[in-house]
């Protein structure tokens, strides 16, 4: 299980902080050079930790935004990694780069063996998107899952976000109901949150902006999950809806607390050798990244466990709820009981 971080964006979003540079055009390709000598290093240095984790054969190619990256980086990544087949094989794209590449892109990345896409719509309303700072418009969105789908892709996701101050329920509904009704399999639905460093921060610190209020953005999720549910989506983690046998089995297994490998700058690792978990994580640098690692204890293993697996539909298992596996406090229990 193999993630795989790529730190370039053409714009940056105005509620993201996840660690990218401006640095993937053709006056910039020194820095992406540079980026992928040193993820050649670190998949080279850390062969025997991403071999230890083929039990669970995922590659996620995250970011970012990967589909800025020409298909020749991206293959020089799959060929350095060694796998020939992957269960899943996931990467994250822009529709602004599906329509600017084009279906000669998408039959690259399907040559790659990519085999699933997850796609940053994020609303199907022009002036949420421009607020968003997106690059792409509504029309461009939907042009973009067209050519996915003709393209021969049968696993597609869509990103959603909800919470925002301005988006009406209509909006929402409007957004939901078009992706469904063009054969995505997949929707991940995220709360906007106000990070720090980010471009949102800001503009709520100076007046610009004021949060959705806790009621609106509570029906906006419920709307989401009834929409969703009547479509026939399973409601398998609390931000994710697939049909039937189209769960991410990547994500899964993060949430089931299986090892993996993070490569990149700002990726996080896990791995479990002999009882023993350690969480791992690189700087966030573009090149000559270093890495920091942590040994869990017992506590944060059982709360990490109780956390996980309670955002998931199969929850936890009531009988072990008073196994010493599971018991962080007295207080914790009950109030969760």
């Amino acid at each position: 299980m193999v993630y795989v971080h790529v730190p370039f964006c053409r714009s940056f979003c105005t509620y993201c902080d996840f660690y990218s540079e401006i640095a993937c055009r053709e006056k910039d390709a020194q820095a992406t050079k540079d980026w992928l000598r040193s993820l050649l290093s670190e998949i080279s240095s850390r062969r025997t930790e991403i071999e230890a984790t083929s039990d669970t054969n995922t590659l996620y190619i995250g970011g970012g935004t990967p589909s800025v990256l020409p298909l020749d980086v991206l293959r020089r990544i799959v060929e350095a990694l060694g796998q020939k087949q992957y269960d899943e094989f996931t990467v994250e794209v822009n529709p602004e780069d599906i329509i600017e590449k084009g279906p000669e892109y998408l039959a690259g990345l399907r040559d790659l063996g990519v085999d699933r896409i997850s796609v940053g719509v994020q609303s199907l309303d022009d002036g949420i998107l421009r607020w968003m700072g997106r690059r792409h418009d509504a029309e461009r969105a939907r042009n973009a899952l067209r050519m996915l789908r003709d393209a021969g892709f049968e696993s597609i996701s869509a990103d959603v976000i909800f919470g925002i101050n301005g988006l009406s329920l209509r909006m929402l509904e409007g957004t939901v109901e078009e992706l469904v009704g063009m054969g995505i399999q997949h929707l991940s639905a995220y709360q906007l949150s106000i990070e720090e460093g980010s471009a949102l921060a800001g503009m709520i610190e100076d007046g610009r902006y004021t949060e959705a209020s806790d009621e609106e953005c509570r029906a906006q999720y419920e709307l989401i999950c009834d929409i969703l549910r009547v479509r026939g989506f399973r409601h398998y983690e609390i931000s994710n809806w697939a049909l039937p046998g189209r769960e991410a089995v990547h994500n899964s297994a993060y949430w089931k607390r299986l090892p993996y490998v993070g490569l990149g700058p700002g990726a996080h690792s896990l791995s479990i050798v002999d009882g023993v978990q350690r969480r791992s994580w690189n700087s966030q640098q573009l090149s000559g990244w270093t890495s920091e690692s942590e040994t869990l204890s017992l506590e944060e293993i059982r709360e990490e466990r109780l956390m996980l697996g309670l955002r998931t539909a199969e929850g936890i298992d009531g009988k072990r709820i008073e196994e010493k596996d599971f018991f962080i406090a007295d207080s914790i229990i009950r109030d969760l009981i």
